[in-house]
């Protein structure tokens, strides 16, 4: 009967407690299960890019091996010096020099590739993710309530491309490799490297403990600033009205306070890791050089080896330094490749059905609306029920009012007729087929809800009107706009058709949008019209503006008018009184006025408005 978040799929509920930023109130199978979403995402993404993504181990293995060649022809090439001393022939060492100098040449080729190979690849993952999450987010429901993070969460996975995976994964193979070259070169001496392991690895596994509850924290206090932020400049206003300026500022010292507290928590476990990495690998040095030199001095290694082997450490500890740097950016992107795995999971509230009904031709060809019934539907949010059995038919090219007090119902009615929200119970039928069961384009071509907002897009006159009817030529666009009443005003504007109407239509009155928005689902030809509260933010020339425009747009279609303004209503053929989700009055206008019903008293309340 009610819509509930206890419907929603696992992956949903942990990813809303991660969008908000409690990600200590995520249990701990809902953080796992988002994980594995999160690697699957990932898989997905990077499935058409396989032979790249080979491509690129494949560079960064020859540059590591590049990388190691090198100290490898050091050691041969002092180790030879005797050699030269006693022969006079600088043709070894000459060898030496050029083998050396092609192995940088292809580590520095091969690098490059690597990382420009990356950063393309990066930019192909993250145009692909950005458009599957602006498209996933236009299928949710209205009533997906969430702040996106679409910008910030994509910026970090950019991020992660572009400053720090290409030293990721170089690291990690560049520490595999030269383990295992130093175990190839001289095991003994490499198990003393190796060593020095036990305390690196005890390190790590605290720091990354500490700096994950430390970044978790810094998140979440970040968040809290962004919010007190929006929220304090968005209601500017009132802040000034109400004198709230010091008590705000005071919230957000606080909060800004919690933020640098918790960065400065970050920047002392980074403090500590870095200099411990440095300080373990000049002990592990100094073992490596007392124990070689021992051994060099008793003949069993040459000194070439041992050299190799301290050019070789400085490449084995290195990327653990750069690693612990990069590790905010890898939580930041870990993190956002979390929360847009759970929204991309998030199904929307009205799917789209499998096999998509076709709606039967019209019954009667000289009207173009359709007959909306409504089949004992039950709806409500959360545990308020709203709609508790409504039985409702409007017949084809009828125009119904519905009408009653604030909280009755009729909101719902119109977003249920649309499809905005799906019935818990119950069906809303469309020339008896299930609108569930219709194809969404199918849906929108024949039912157009048009609400107070009036929302128009950036771009011109033209554009917006056009968005009835993609593809509809100027001299239609111009034809709607006459039959609405709407060129006048539009040829009165400096650039026409084509005169941007500004952020929101900001540079129109509201009644110029209204008629615009009118003249757009004009154009779209729809079978049923429902209008929400269309006229209420008018004054009352534009109303009677509208009201013509609504008589043009309105004939022959089935309508479904939600009003406060009973003037709206007197262009009615129908009049539903709604009160606590049922109806309980239904007829022509003029009857239910002379009936004195709550039709009656509701106009009489709007007549002393008026005064």
């Amino acid at each position: 009967m009610t819509q509930t978040p206890a419907t929603q799929s696992p992956a949903a509920q942990a990813w809303r407690g991660i969008a908000a930023e409690n990600v200590d109130d995520v249990p701990a199978s809902l953080a796992s299960l988002l994980r594995r979403r999160a690697r699957s995402l990932l898989q997905d993404l990077l499935r058409p890019h396989r032979a790249r993504v080979a491509l690129i181990l494949l560079l960064i293995v020859i540059a590591n091996v590049g990388a190691l060649v090198g100290p490898w022809l050091v050691g041969v090439g002092i180790d030879r010096i005797p050699q030269v001393t006693s022969s006079h022939d600088a043709a070894p060492l000459a060898f030496i020099v050029v083998a050396f100098a092609v192995a940088v040449a292809v580590q520095a080729v091969a690098t490059r590739a690597f990382i420009a190979a990356i950063g393309s690849l990066g930019a192909d993952v993250v145009f692909e993710l950005r458009r599957r999450l602006f498209a996933h987010f236009q299928r949710l429901s209205v009533s997906f309530h969430v702040i996106s993070r679409q910008v910030s969460d994509i910026d970090s996975l950019s991020d992660l491309f572009d400053d720090g995976l290409d030293l990721l994964v170089s690291a990690v193979f560049s520490l595999l490799l030269v383990g295992t070259g130093m175990l190839l070169l001289d095991w003994p001496l490499a198990l003393v490297v190796l060593a020095g392991f036990v305390p690196l690895t005890g390190l790590t596994v605290w720091f990354r403990r500490e700096s994950a509850v430390a970044y978790r924290r810094t998140r979440e206090t970040i968040a809290q600033v962004i919010v007190q932020f929006v929220e304090t400049f968005g209601g500017i206003r009132a802040v000034q009205a109400f004198r709230r300026e010091r008590r705000n500022e005071e919230i957000f010292g606080d909060l800004n306070a919690d933020y640098a507290a918790a960065s400065l928590r970050s920047s002392r476990l980074i403090a500590v890791y870095a200099p411990s990495i440095t300080l373990v690998a000049n002990l592990v040095i100094g073992a490596v050089l007392l124990y070689g030199g021992f051994r060099v001095i008793g003949g069993d290694m040459k000194v070439g080896v041992l050299v190799t082997f301290l050019l070789y450490l400085q490449r084995f500890f290195d990327p653990l330094q750069d690693l612990s740097q990069f590790y905010n950016t890898f939580q930041s992107a870990a993190a956002a490749l979390e929360k847009i795995s759970g929204v991309l999971d998030e199904a929307p509230a009205v799917p789209e059905p499998e096999n998509p009904a076709r709606l039967p031709g019209p019954a009667d060809p000289a009207r173009s609306g359709r007959t909306v019934r409504f089949e004992s539907v039950r709806f409500g949010y959360r545990e308020t029920p709203v709609l508790p059995g409504l039985d409702l038919t409007i017949p084809a090219g009828q125009t119904a009012a519905l009408v009653g007090a604030t909280g009755a119902g009729k909101t719902t009615i119109a977003r249920l007729m649309a499809r905005f929200y799906d019935p818990a119970q119950g069906r809303v039928l469309l020339d008896g087929v299930d609108v569930r069961q219709l194809s969404e384009p199918a849906l929108r071509h024949e039912i157009v809800l048009i609400t107070q907002e009036n929302f128009l897009f950036t771009g011109s006159i033209a554009e917006n009107i056009a968005l009835g009817r993609p593809g509809a030529s100027r001299a239609e666009i111009e034809a709607a706009a006459r039959a609405i009443g709407a060129h006048g005003f539009i040829c009165s504007l400096p650039a026409g058709y084509d005169e941007p109407v500004g952020k929101h239509g900001g540079r129109l009155s509201a009644g110029q949008r209204q008629l615009i928005s009118f003249t757009r689902a004009f154009l779209a030809a729809p079978a049923v019209l429902v209008l929400d509260e269309a006229t209420s933010l008018l004054d009352i020339p534009s109303e009677r503006l509208v009201q013509r425009a609504l008589q043009t747009i309105l004939a022959g279609r089935t309508a479904l008018i939600i009003a406060h303004r009973l003037s709206t209503v007197r262009i009615a053929d129908r009049v539903l009184v709604i009160s606590d989700g049922e109806i309980v009055e239904d007829g022509p206008p003029g009857r239910l006025l002379a009936e004195g019903g709550e039709y009656s008293a509701l106009h009489a309340s709007w007549q002393e408005s008026l005064a």
